[in-house]
């Protein structure tokens, strides 16, 4: 543990625009598109996952322009719950908080698992939970160097996930349309699997049960806000990276769900093996699924490298809000919250739940946790921009004045809340993963009464409340 020596010491600017961007692209690039674009293909059917993807980019597009406006007007590291707690309300923002932390801790040990999921390509005997272990250890020391460490291998994980996203739509696209031939002489599918399937194979309730997937797929754009406390210049980089990471991700998912929709039929999609290996698996090219698995298991790794990293601010903001031990707020002399990883890790290790019990059944109640903490984020966002601009005319500021705003207020924030929100319940028409609505609920609530309880006058008290970069 981080010793009280330590406390005098902050985190650190020490990113640029290139590593806010790819950091952005490494929370979002990793198992709601490698493993959940199965699920959706399965539920929804290849138009409808067309759809999905398009809305969940939509929405996505939305919550980061409400994003852009608060964090350039406050950089600051663990955003969601700084802004839910100043402009909302703060017993929401410490629910908010702490729900988000738990989420991406959750969404560690789901990164986790699915990487052990993967070397069972390479290694089928070998217990899943082990490869857990190894990995869970290896990101643990990443995180635990610098934050400029931290953001270097982010980017070069993040530079192999697009580079190899580029690839499967270029060798998928030729498979499908005939330009190299299929293994086993099959004949290229063309758009066979979108005439020949049903628009909606199990309606719109099919259709409205993988939203909660795909936002999970986008999710992970908000991280630049949540590194906005370690950048340098904010005001310039954040805007570039929000605009930059918005249209390459929603370009790179939808050309990549396209080819995907059209390889694989519905009825053969699944979420235990990546839907892009079994692509590649189909096309006769030598090692070509080898390969395209460790691509995949690269992005998995860097998604859990950006989840530890944005749990352990959210835990850092928690403490010098004055809503979280005092202890949670110190750092190294490389400006590293120690206390604050170790908890997020020892979290992360949920994943060796997978020695026990079925892995599709912990990867299924895993993905719902860590989509639930996702989504409530995005939710604290809108509703945090919509009182954030409020509160900031009816004291006198000028629209001039802020560098980036959110066009149409309040309309596009408020459409933004409602889909958001529309999001969140459909959790509780999916049994598979109904389980978060049940443990998420009661999880809100019994912290609003903790904060009522132990925390509501000593919050704001910390000379450093929002866990600002020095």
């Amino acid at each position: 543990m981080a010793s009280t020596n330590d406390q005098q010491h902050k985190l650190k600017r020490s990113m640029n625009s290139r590593h806010l961007f790819m950091i952005s692209l490494g929370g979002v690039i990793g198992t709601g598109l490698f493993l959940g674009s199965g699920y959706t293909i399965g539920q929804a059917g290849p138009i409808g996952t067309i759809i999905s993807y398009l809305v969940g980019g939509f929405i996505m597009y939305l919550t980061m322009l409400c994003l852009g406006e608060l964090s350039v007007a406050m950089p600051v590291a663990g955003s969601f719950q700084t802004y839910m707690t100043k402009f909302v309300s703060p017993s929401l923002g410490f629910a908010v908080g702490w729900l988000y932390w738990f989420g991406w801790a959750v969404t560690v040990a789901l990164e986790l698992l699915s990487s052990g999921l993967m070397m069972q390509r390479w290694f089928p005997e070998s217990p899943v939970w082990l490869w857990c272990a190894i990995f869970g250890v290896v990101l643990f020391l990443l995180n635990a160097l610098s934050a400029r460490a931290f953001g270097e291998s982010e980017f070069w994980f993040s530079s192999i996930k697009v580079s190899a996203i580029i690839l499967f739509i270029i060798l998928g696209g030729a498979a499908m349309f005939g330009l190299i031939e299929m293994k086993n002489g099959q004949p290229a599918p063309m758009f066979s699997n979108y005439v020949n399937s049903p628009l909606l194979p199990n309606g719109i309730t099919g259709l409205l049960l993988t939203m909660i997937t795909v936002n999970f797929s986008f999710q992970g754009t908000e991280l630049i806000g949540i590194a906005a406390g370690e950048s340098k210049d904010p005001e310039k980089t954040i805007p570039k990276s929000i605009r930059t990471t918005v249209w390459r991700t929603l370009v790179f998912f939808v050309l990549a769900i396209f080819i995907l929709a059209g390889l694989i039929p519905y009825q053969q999609a699944g979420v235990v093996e990546s839907p892009f290996v079994a692509v590649f698996d189909s096309i006769g090219i030598p090692y070509a699924a080898d390969i395209m698995n460790f691509v995949v298991l690269t992005a998995l790794l860097s998604v859990a490298n950006s989840g530890l990293y944005a749990a352990t601010r959210m835990l850092y903001s928690l403490s010098h809000s004055g809503m979280a031990s005092k202890k949670l707020g110190m750092t190294n002399r490389k400006g590293i919250p120690m206390n604050a990883l170790l908890i997020t890790f020892a979290i992360s290790l949920l994943s060796l739940l997978s020695g026990f019990f079925a892995e599709e059944t912990v990867f299924m109640v895993l993905l719902s946790v860590a989509g639930l903490g996702a989504q409530v984020g995005w939710i604290s966002l809108s509703a945090s921009q919509l009182a954030f601009r409020r509160q900031y005319l009816r004291n006198g500021g000028k629209l001039e004045d802020l560098k980036f705003k959110t066009p149409l207020y309040p309309f596009l924030p408020l459409l933004a809340l409602v889909l958001n929100i529309a999001v969140l319940v459909s959790l509780a028409f999916d049994p598979s993963q109904r389980i978060a609505l049940y443990g998420g609920v009661p999880f809100v609530l019994i912290a609003i009464l903790i904060y009522q309880l132990y925390f509501k006058n000593k919050s704001g008290n910390s000379s450093e409340p929002n866990g600002n970069a020095a």
